[in-house]
Order: C-alpha cells, then structure tokens, then sequence
C-alpha cells in the first residue's frame, strides 16, 4: 500500500510538471513565430499554421488535464507522454509541409506511435485489438497515399505544392491519383465508406487515447485536407466538388444512423464524430476563404465541445468502469455538476443555441452555401435535425429516467476540473466572441 501511495504520489507530481510545460507551449505559442520557406520548400510555416498548431497544443493540455486520474496510478506515465508528443512532433511537420514527400513522412509519424497509445491498456484485450485495426487500415491508407503520390509525381515531375499545380489539368491520371490521395486522407479522417476501423477502435483504445484521436489527430488532418484541396489541387476543383458532394452526404448520414444505435458511449461518439467530419466536408466544398475559416473554427469548438464529453467519460470510466449510455439514467441525481458539463457539450455538437457548436455549424453551411448547391445545404441541415434525437436522448436519459443503481458520486480532482471549466468556457463563449471567427478568417485569406 505504501509503495502504491509513493508511485501514485510520483506519478501526480510528474504530470503536474508536464502539464506546467504543456500550458507554458500554448501560450509562448502566441509569440515569436515568424513565416517563410526551408529546405527548398520542404518546410513552410504562416500565421495560420501557427494558429492551427496552438489549437492541437490546447486539445494535448485539456487531454493530458482530463487523463490525471487514470494516469496516476499507471506504470507507464512517461512513455504516454512520449507517444503522444512524439505524435504530435509528425503532425506539426505534416501540416508545415510544403512537399508531398514531407507530408507523408508527417503523416506516418503521427500515426504509428498512435497506434501504439491505443494498445496502452496492455491487460486488455480490446485494447490490443484495437490498436491492431488501426494499424492495419492506417497500413492500408498510407498504400493508397503512396500510390497516389507517385502517379502524382510521375505525371507533374515534382513533388513540391507550389508547382504542383502548374502541371496540373484533366489529364485522367492526374484524377485517378488525386482519387488516391483522396482515399488515404477520407481513412485519417473516419469520412464514409472509409470510416469502418473507427468506432472498434474509439471503443478499445484508453479513454485518453480515444479523446486525442478523435480530436486531436482528426484536427491535424483536416488543417492539412483544406490546406492541400485549396492550394495543390485548386485546378481540379471542378472534380473534387462533385466527390465531396457525394462524401459529405454520405458521412454525415451513416454517422447519424449509426450513432442512434450505439449504447456504448465511445461508440457513440465516434459515430458523431463521424457525423461532424461530413458538416466540414460540406464547409471544405464551398472552396472559399469562408471555408478554410469555418474548418479552423468548427475544430476550435470541437477542441472544447468533444473534449468536455470525453473528460466526463474519463471520470466517470476511471472511476466506476461505466463506459454504457444505459448506466447515465439518473446520473443527474448523484452527480449535477458533471451532468450538466455533458449536457452543454452534446448540446454544442448537435448545434443547439446558443452554445458555439450551433455558430460553428452555421458557418459551414454557409460555407458550403457558396456554390448554389442548395438541395445539397438543405439535406446536410436536416440531418442536424436527426441529430437532435440521439443526442437529446442522452440528456433525457441522465435527467428524466429512473435508475435504481445510478451511478454512484465521482469526485473531480483540481486538474480534470480545469479541463472540464476551461472546455465549457470555450463551448459558451467561443460563439460570442465574434473577434475569434474573424481573426480566423483575416488569416485564411492568405491561403
């Protein structure tokens, strides 16, 4: 008993110091950063990608904030550290690249120790497996990638963004590879038909875990998605439209059928989540300073929106081991604060006013507004309806259901409790601020 309080001890005094150094990275974040080129345009760097940055370094601190009870009794707290920066390190290089060559060597560094956090849990089995399934279809991506990033070589002679471009045109190739391309990223990023590893591995990867992909990682390369669609591939704009058309609609629906479905909580969010990426993807298709804007500003409210509904299930799972949606009937009674913690957060992800997720939304349906597709505007505005249903069941279930055996009162630690206030802060005044959106967009217009 003695030895567990000494390791325990250890382990909180080692997360506080690292958690000091991950709020000290946010804010100096802000200051100093410069832009330009390196290595031949290996490397590229601006305000935005800056900004893009500071919002991953912000999701890394509320996640390693929210993982503090889990953590403290673990065995292997630095290597946890040392996987997810080490992840980190790949994407801050995928999202600066400026060479497909770079892109993909950012990609796989941000991938292959991800897989190794999802088998954290060693003594689980579902854990295994699910860093197994993400191995295997992120394997099978970065095939696809590969693929198309050599055909995309062989027909233009570079690899460099900023020529790429010059070579382009309605060569079938050329489509074929972007198509490629397009797939490798549609896995990364849960877009349906690709999204099929998604909720196994939500489900049997750490709750901590689960929060960084679903935010974090999928943050990264959406930044990247608009970044490469809007700059490398604006002459085959006119083609990627129509595919993103047809994505879209087809993502943000599966997620909503499926996530009705879902009784266990990770699964359920990832089949939100899901249905998130398909309202972006209707932002993405408005090509449009609006819509590089409102994809940094969406994955700003999610930072805060997802996370407050993963710090909640962190708790409660680190705690009492309840990960199923059927044990939050009458979780009201013994735990308020919590619930209403969760209930603001699945409010901003359906997009209820007027917490940030509804103006997050608006502003991808007005992006993608900006092609006159407005059938295609007003089947994705729907869905936010069918959305509603599953989300609003959750909050029914956690205050109007009876349970004889709710869940018992969780007691919330200093860290996870700034974690939770600093999300909730941000899902309530994100959407106010009107300084944020448009700060955001003055600096989309230099894309």
């Amino acid at each position: 008993m003695f030895l567990k309080l000494g390791k325990d001890r250890s382990n909180e005094s080692y997360m506080t110091i690292v958690n000091a150094l991950l709020l000290a990275n946010v804010v100096i974040g802000f200051f100093g950063n410069e832009e330009g080129v390196l290595f031949a345009e290996m490397f590229r760097t601006n305000k935005l990608m800056v900004l893009e940055k500071n919002i991953l370094n912000l999701g890394m601190l509320i996640i390693s904030m929210q993982s503090f009870v889990w953590l403290k009794t673990h065995k292997h707290v630095p290597e946890f550290y040392i996987l997810l920066l080490s992840t980190m390190l790949g994407m801050f290089f995928m999202i600066s690249a400026g060479n497909l060559l770079m892109f993909y060597l950012g990609l796989e560094l941000s991938t292959i120790p991800l897989a190794a956090a999802a088998n954290f849990d060693l003594a689980k089995r579902r854990s295994s497996e699910a860093a197994m399934k993400l191995i295997f279809s992120s394997a099978f991506s970065s095939s696809l990638l590969l693929f198309g990033i050599s055909l995309i070589y062989g027909t233009t002679g570079t690899l460099i963004f900023s020529q790429i471009p010059l070579h382009l045109g309605n060569n079938p190739l050329q489509i074929f590879a972007f198509i490629l391309l397009l797939a490798g990223l549609a896995f990364k990023i849960s877009v349906a038909p690709f999204h099929l590893w998604t909720a196994d591995v939500y489900e049997g990867a750490p709750v901590a875990v689960t929060s960084f992909l679903s935010v974090v990682s999928k943050g990264a390369v959406l930044f990247v998605f608009v970044s490469v669609l809007y700059t490398v591939f604006k002459p085959l704009a006119g083609a990627w439209y129509n595919m993103l058309f047809i994505l879209s609609l087809l993502t943000i629906i599966i997620g909503n059928l499926f996530a009705i479905r879902q009784d266990n909580f990770k699964r359920f969010l990832a089949f939100s989540s899901i249905a998130q990426v398909g309202f972006i993807l209707v932002g993405i298709s408005g090509s449009s300073t609006f819509g590089s804007a409102s994809v940094v500003y969406f994955v700003l409210i999610y930072v805060f929106s997802n996370l407050a509904a993963f710090g909640v299930i962190s708790l409660v799972s680190s705690i009492t081991g309840n990960e199923s949606i059927s044990n939050y009937r009458g979780f009201y009674k013994t735990n308020p604060v919590l619930s209403w913690i969760l209930t603001l957060a699945l409010f901003s992800l359906a997009g209820v006013p007027p917490t940030a997720g509804f103006f997050g939304k608006f502003f991808l349906l007005f992006a993608g507004a900006g092609k006159g597709n407005y059938w295609f505007i007003t089947i994705a505005a729907l869905n936010m309806i069918i959305s509603f249903y599953y989300y609003l069941r959750i909050v029914k279930a956690i205050f109007m259901d009876e349970n004889d055996h709710p869940i018992p009162r969780v007691l919330i630690p200093l860290m996870p409790r700034l974690a939770l206030y600093t999300c909730i802060a941000g899902v309530l005044a994100v959407g106010f601020i009107s300084y944020i959106y448009d700060y955001i967009h003055s600096l989309s217009r230099g894309m």
